[in-house]
């Protein structure tokens, strides 16, 4: 068969395309790739010749807008390029593909007119669910979502009247502190963020808790953002003082790596001999060989199928209540902090790096 072109006015093959190639009508066509269609086998046969001759695909977007129905799946970040959320985006948009949807990330950005682009991205394109990936994005996004009449997912923050995926930020945090504590470690420090959102706050509200009522003093700092600049500034901070801590909790990876960088390369420590560290996270990066970071591992992929199944529930029960699933975050031990022996059953001992 021999190949032809679509016209000069469109750089895509359309199903007029394949239907005048085929030799038959667009009806045709569109009942050849509608499964359940009525349509003689010889025709479904000249229609997917001439679709693969041409190099063919359904235009699923236009499909589903004409049947208001688009597929399409909002994920909202702030910073989607930071840390945990980076593989969180990935292990969502894997999910969301296998599933068959299509999805839509929308960077909110931090100013004003960020935010207002961000929200007309998203319900302009009447993406048909949403999920938020944490604290950071503004309500007004959540307030949106309710009123187009979207199943709503959110990780990492509370919101009413929404399903949510719930990492347990306060058992491992309390465990982090009762661990320095084993430790016979009697100076703490917590090196928080001032982003403060909803797991930030639990993490460090649990960690101090916990440490008071073992009677562990505690000095709490909050760097800049939850990055590494962040926890290089909450390093500073912490051992700038005359009695520097013994062991420091650190709210997320990306802190504790600023941190280990600042003990070492700017106040002459040695991790863990001089100072112990713990994150949380489990980025591929604290299993590099330079950090060696014992930190409590957050699962993306666990989170991504609890989120897409919550989704596809909600669709299917639209009138059912809101759900939480709470996903345990385990301790991976390394060499930044190693615990004394023998380990409690969840705690996961790794002298590997990441894959």
């Amino acid at each position: 068969m021999r190949r032809a072109r679509p016209s000069q006015a469109q750089d895509f093959v359309s199903a007029q395309d394949v239907a005048r190639v085929a030799g038959v009508s667009r009806s045709a066509v569109s009942r050849a790739f509608t499964p359940g269609a009525s349509i003689a086998d010889d025709t479904r046969r000249k229609v997917m010749a001439a679709a693969e001759t041409l190099g063919y695909q359904v235009n699923d977007l236009a499909r589903g807008l004409l049947a208001n129905k688009s597929r399409l799946v909002g994920l909202v970040a702030t910073k989607p390029e930071l840390g945990f959320r980076t593989h969180l985006a990935a292990a969502l948009t894997k999910a969301l593909i296998a599933r068959g949807s299509i999805p839509l990330m929308i960077n909110t950005g931090q100013t004003p007119d960020e935010l207002l682009a961000a929200q007309r991205a998203l319900f302009g394109h009447r993406a048909e669910a949403t999920i938020i990936l944490s604290g950071s994005p503004p309500a007004s996004f959540v307030d949106l979502a309710r009123r187009n009449g979207q199943p709503l997912v959110v990780i990492g923050r509370s919101e009413p009247d929404a399903d949510h995926v719930e990492i347990d930020n306060i058992s491992p945090a309390r465990q982090a502190a009762s661990l320095f504590a084993a430790r016979g470690f009697t100076r703490l420090g917590l090196a928080g963020s001032r982003s403060a959102t909803s797991s930030v706050i639990e993490r460090e509200d649990a960690f101090r808790d916990e440490a008071q009522r073992l009677g562990v003093q505690v000095l709490a700092v909050r760097g800049g953002e939850s990055d590494y600049g962040g926890g290089r500034d909450a390093g500073r901070q912490l051992m700038s003082g005359p009695e520097r801590p013994q062991g420091i909790f650190c709210i997320n990876d990306l802190m504790a790596l600023g941190v280990i960088d600042h003990a070492r390369c700017e106040a002459g420590l040695q991790v863990p001999h001089d100072l112990s560290v713990i994150g949380f996270d489990d980025l591929p990066e604290a299993g590099w060989l330079s950090y060696g970071l014992t930190t409590f591992r957050q699962d993306p992929i666990e989170m991504a199928d609890n989120a897409v199944a919550l989704l596809d529930r909600r669709q299917a029960e639209p009138h059912r209540p809101p759900a939480r699933v709470r996903i345990a975050a385990p301790l991976v031990v390394r060499t930044s902090f190693v615990p004394h022996q023998p380990f409690p059953a969840d705690i996961i001992v790794s002298h590997k790096p990441h894959a």
